[in-house]
């Protein structure tokens, strides 16, 4: 058992409670485990009807993956380990989108990357106010994974992709707008509802009183404007390849386009081998359409990517170092080995 994590049944509710809260309640392998053997013990439990999912602590809900542990793995040359920890991670991901009881994230604060794999799965979502959403993988070397795109294929896919390459946080608003989210609360309320849902674990038919619940309590968010600013772009990306879409904004933003500009700084500083994969893979995904086909894809390609040395790099300029100042290889978009991520891709075309 590891102390970075809470778990227990509240009635009838099965809580989930992230407690790393020094890390911002970033994913370990123990913790990924824990979590398996609850939702699976659960699922067949008659006393459980509901599962909540939660972070502790003022900053977040999840920051994430345990990079900093993957990237000693892959610098070791331990790439089974690394593979094993990626594999219980999507198996969880799978498990949460296909649950046959409700299960319901509270996403306060920070929620990024594998906390986006780990909340916005779930049947019912809530953020907060002040609730932040990132896939921020370009920025470390790594790529948007975590079955993402099993999300995101829904969405148009200039939204997608401006969010996914850029990294950028956006806020409830903009995430209901790309369905990580379902609804937002006032920070003050989350506890409140916390309690109310739990009790509503209680009742008859769960899913229509969990449901009720948060659509009272839902206030309107903030506008959409990420979504709104990628509408704008949508020439920029639409059936471009990667180095056509960093162009067409460098393009745009020499025009004077601030929005342009804001996602060209953006990608600018990122590793362009991740940014390749992130097009690629979600351009896939909206061809496979499938949860489980979309976490098969993402596991061969965190194979690939973890052990390549812009991800060790990216992680220590990140969170080791903190210098952000990561030499990426290759350093430009045009020496991408993309015969390399052919054959990644290939088994997984339909």
């Amino acid at each position: 058992m590891t102390t970075e994590i809470e778990i227990g049944v509240d009635g009838r509710a099965g809580v989930i409670t992230l407690t790393r809260e020094r890390a911002i309640n970033a994913l370990s392998g123990a913790m990924i485990a824990e979590i398996l053997v609850a939702l699976e013990d659960w699922e067949d439990d008659p006393s459980v009807a509901a599962v909540v999912i939660e972070g502790q602590g003022p900053k977040g809900f999840c920051a994430g993956g345990d990079v900093r542990t993957s990237r000693e793995l892959s610098l070791a040359g331990r790439r089974d380990e690394v593979r094993a920890y990626f594999e219980d991670e999507y198996r969880m991901n799978g498990l949460i989108a296909s649950y046959r009881k409700p299960i319901i994230a509270l996403q306060h604060g920070f929620v990024m990357g594998g906390g986006i794999g780990l909340s916005s799965h779930a049947r019912y979502r809530v953020a907060a106010a002040s609730s932040r959403f990132a896939m921020p993988e370009a920025a470390i070397g790594f790529f948007c994974d975590v079955g993402v795109n099993a999300i995101l294929y829904q969405t148009p896919e200039h939204r997608a992709l401006a969010f996914l390459m850029s990294g950028v946080a956006l806020g409830p608003g903009d995430a209901i707008a790309l369905g990580l989210t379902d609804a937002m609360v006032p920070d003050s309320e989350l506890q409140g509802l916390r309690q109310r849902i739990i009790e509503a674990a209680l009742a008859i038919d769960p899913d229509t009183a969990i449901a009720a619940i948060i659509a009272g309590e839902s206030q309107d968010p903030d506008a959409a404007a990420f979504c709104q600013t990628a509408d704008s772009l949508r020439l920029a990306f639409e059936n471009q390849p990667v180095p056509e879409i960093v162009a067409n904004l460098a393009s745009l933003a020499s025009d004077g386009d601030p929005a342009a500009s804001a996602l060209h700084q953006a990608m600018a500083t990122h590793c362009p081998t991740s940014l390749e994969v992130i097009a690629q893979s979600h351009r896939l995904a909206r061809k496979l359409r499938d949860t489980d086909a979309i976490l098969a894809l993402d596991l061969d390609l965190a194979a690939y990517m973890a052990p390549r040395p812009d991800f060790a790099e990216g992680v220590r300029a990140a969170l080791v170092d903190k210098d952000r100042a990561p030499r990426w290889s290759p350093a430009s978009l045009a020496d991408v080995d993309r015969d390399g991520l052919e054959a990644v891709f290939a088994p997984h075309i339909p």
